[in-house]
């Protein structure tokens, strides 16, 4: 099978640079090229969590708000629906909403607040573990496939070099 090389070629540096760096501005290069690698790994990193996410939910037919409760739940934990709503910044009765359908489709389920018998959580149930496995697999089986494809050998290698260079950000 023949490898195919569809990776977008990097921004070009500025044809003027006295336009982008006028005289007096004491900017340096250096500094230049730190704010052009954040700005440009940002939106890199956004359209790419931007497409996983899609891939993840596609076959759910779940919406972005139930997909980031589940999430939620998955990070945080059982909470209340009125925790809920305030963590994703929506009105309870939205919250409310989105708890209805994900209950409906069995992916939580609510309990007895342990430490409030009054106040309920909602967490979690087995089928909510697992769709959550399975929207992971999908999405890193689909990033392999695209790696596979569409990439060389050498880019790569040379994605997994930046990667442990980008990690230093996790570090500092």
């Amino acid at each position: 099978m023949t490898e195919k090389r569809t990776a977008p070629a990097p921004p070009e540096a500025p044809a003027d640079r006295a336009a982008v760096h006028p005289a007096g501005a004491g900017d340096s290069e250096s500094a230049d090229s730190g704010a052009l690698a954040a700005r440009e790994l940002r939106a890199v990193f956004s359209r790419l969590r931007r497409t996983l996410r899609e891939k993840g939910q596609a076959a759910s037919g779940l919406t972005p708000s139930q997909t980031a409760v589940l999430s939620r739940l998955i990070t945080d934990g059982p909470a209340s629906a009125s925790a809920l709503a305030a963590a994703e910044r929506v009105r309870p009765q939205s919250m409310a909403a989105t708890l209805a359908v994900l209950e409906g489709h069995g992916l939580v389920v609510r309990r007895p607040d342990p430490e409030d018998g009054r106040r309920q959580l909602v967490g979690l149930s087995e089928t909510g573990l697992s769709w959550i496995a399975d929207s992971r697999r999908a999405r890193e089986e689909w990033l392999a496939r695209a790696f596979q494809e569409d990439f060389t050998e050498v880019e790569r290698a040379t994605v997994l070099a930046a990667l442990s260079l980008l990690d230093r950000l996790n570090r500092r």
